[in-house]
């Protein structure tokens, strides 16, 4: 019986906070059964993956699967390359952008649904440091607003 909707599993937080997000996909993932048991008791880490196009495939690279512990032999490594699944023209698209404007691809979160494990795949360009410390700026400004509105209601 499949479950409906959507249910987040990890998300790749530092990826918001190194790179401005122009667009965002949505892909299938290939795994295994010990995989897709170990996500559901939520080991996966997304810190620092990141995706490649090699032969008109679409590749996730360094996402940490922890092993599932009553897997024995089924078990996989943990970091092996796991293949996404788009559409042809889809990733074609994203390998011109990917290719001319010197954009990265990036997961940015992973999650379940119905059912099935998918993964958002953001099209990203990376900040400078003076973007960085500019998004920081604007946050703690808006606490600091919150914060005085927050006082003068009570």
């Amino acid at each position: 019986m499949r479950t409906k909707g959507l249910k987040t599993i990890a998300e790749n937080r530092k990826a918001r906070h190194e790179y401005f997000v122009l667009e965002s996909f949505e892909a299938g993932l290939v795994l295994t059964g010990t995989e897709v048991k170990s996500i559901r008791l939520g080991g996966v880490n997304l810190k620092d993956s990141w995706c490649s196009i090699e032969d008109g495939e679409l590749f996730i690279k360094q996402m940490h699967i922890s092993p599932y512990e009553k897997g024995n032999i089924y078990n996989r490594d943990p970091l092996r390359v796991r293949k996404l699944l788009m559409h042809k023209a889809e990733i074609h698209r994203l390998l011109g952008k990917v290719k001319t404007e010197g954009l990265t691809l990036v997961p940015l979160s992973l999650y379940f649904k119905d059912g099935r494990v998918k993964v958002q795949l953001g099209l990203c360009k990376g900040k400078k440091l003076y973007d960085k410390r500019e998004d920081a700026a604007k946050r703690d400004a808006k606490r600091e607003i919150d914060r005085h509105l927050k006082m003068q209601n009570q």
